[in-house]
């Protein structure tokens, strides 16, 4: 596309050209580069919003360019803007904040908490901004849930992914309100246009080169997602907003929970919904799960958690949810869920239709997890013989992992753990090391010799 056809190109309102140039210069400048909006809207993108408006404010030329052009505010990020930083955690501060600032009496708790963001997008909807954002991000800003109704509902927006993780002065219960009230079966017609929400995760700090390394999470990464589990209300939020808004975490369908398609039946505490906070590979036995396995080719995007950092070039849910890298399937489970049935070792796991726990079934049942550590927690079999040694003198269990002076070939055993002897023959008795490594299975076949 040549820069003499963008003058007629549809996508965009015709600007007449005002270039800054006099008659006698001559040159490719930077405002006929970025004047195709197409470059233009690929270069404003990686740019902070003061930038653009800098940019803006250099000339007529520049202003009428950046103003008229459909989709250079769609993605707006105040997350570094100084002006909405808030940095006061109360009100009142005895006066040493406040001493020489005399507070509107009317004034309430989400007018002072949301007051810088409210100040900008007050500047952004006269200046005909504001209506053509649809991404925004405000993680880690001072965000109210009166502020988060308005984004949500209000006709002024037209967001469409929204940004708010560690926020502050956030009132979870009131934005769960909100989003149970605007995905209403009873709502109006192509509302909410909200499609995406990140509540969950944290903010984006990582390089994207690190990013592209070590894959996205959920789908290339396996074991714990969430490190902090998710209450129970989030979960019923989430399963109100099912198939119309997707969040940065997905619930867990597995076969105790009544949402799940395998469900089994249960009293209603136990078959609650919950957030999935593993990501998991296939059974370890059928390579499956009796709810399913989540795949990237979902027809159903909505149901797939959203992906970190948030997609910049464009604001669609596909894109926000795509992984970046070919990957195969995922299995989230919540850790009620995988409780007896997850190795925190090497992430396999045996579902519901491949093992019954101890005590679910009238026959024998052999357990294929135990704990052997304290600090490993359950493992498999496989996992217990490469870390666990037992000593041939006082025949005392030893993870070589989590005890120092163990290794592949040696285990340092205390003194304390030997009998028949004083204290003072124990504190003067040396450390044995066992030069032969021996595994849990190794010391019943073969019994130690002195």
């Amino acid at each position: 596309m040549s820069l003499a056809s963008t003058i007629n190109d549809p996508t965009r309102f015709e600007i007449r050209i005002l270039s800054p140039l006099g008659p006698d210069d001559s040159g490719t400048t930077l405002y006929d580069t970025i004047h195709n909006s197409l470059v233009l809207r690929h270069v404003v993108s990686y740019l902070p919003i003061s930038s653009i408006v800098s940019l803006a404010a250099t000339s007529r030329a520049f202003r009428t360019l950046i103003l008229e052009t459909p989709g250079v505010f769609r993605h707006l990020a105040l997350s570094h803007i100084k002006a909405v930083q808030f940095e006061i955690a109360k009100i009142d501060h005895g006066g040493e904040i406040w001493r020489n600032v005399q507070l509107d009496e009317n004034l309430t708790e989400d007018d002072f908490y949301s007051g810088p963001l409210r100040g900008i997008f007050s500047t952004l909807r006269r200046q005909n901004i504001l209506q053509n954002v649809q991404t925004l991000v405000l993680d880690g800003l001072s965000v109210t849930s009166e502020l988060c109704h308005e984004i949500i509902n209000d006709a002024s927006f037209n967001v469409r992914i929204l940004s708010i993780r560690e926020v502050k002065n956030l009132n979870h219960g009131k934005l769960r309100q909100t989003l149970q009230y605007a995905c209403r079966p009873t709502r109006r017609a192509g509302s909410p246009k909200l499609q995406a929400l990140y509540v969950f995760g944290t903010r984006d700090i990582a390089l994207a080169s690190s990013l592209q390394h070590q894959g996205d999470v959920w789908w290339h990464h396996k074991g714990r997602i969430l490190p902090r589990p998710v209450t129970q209300d989030w979960a019923s939020c989430m399963l109100a907003c099912q198939g119309i808004i997707a969040f940065d975490a997905v619930l867990c369908h597995g076969p105790r929970h009544r949402n799940s398609p395998a469900y089994t039946g249960g009293s209603d505490l136990d078959s609650a919904p919950a957030v999935a906070t593993y990501s998991l590979a296939g059974c370890e036995g059928c390579h499956d799960a009796p709810e399913g396995v989540t795949r990237p080719d979902s027809r159903n995007v909505a149901s797939l958690p959203l992906l970190a950092p948030l997609p910049i070039l464009s604001s669609s849910l596909r894109a926000a949810t795509k992984p970046r890298d070919p990957c195969s399937s995922f299995v989230p489970r919540c850790l009620d869920c995988i409780r007896e049935r997850y190795c925190l070792s090497c992430d396999r796991w045996w579902c519901e239709s491949c093992y019954q726990l101890p005590g679910q079934s009238s026959g024998i049942t052999i357990s294929l997890l135990s704990k052997s550590c304290w600090e490993c927690g359950s493992n498999c079999e496989t996992c217990i013989n490469s870390t666990q040694r037992v000593c041939k003198k006082c025949c005392a269990g030893y993870c070589l992992i989590h005890n120092e002076g163990c290794s592949v070939n040696h285990v340092s055993c205390p003194a304390t753990t030997l009998g028949g002897e004083s204290r003072s023959q124990l504190t003067r008795r040396p450390k044995c090391d066992c030069t032969v490594p021996h595994s849990w299975e190794a010391l019943n076949n073969n019994p130690t010799v002195e």
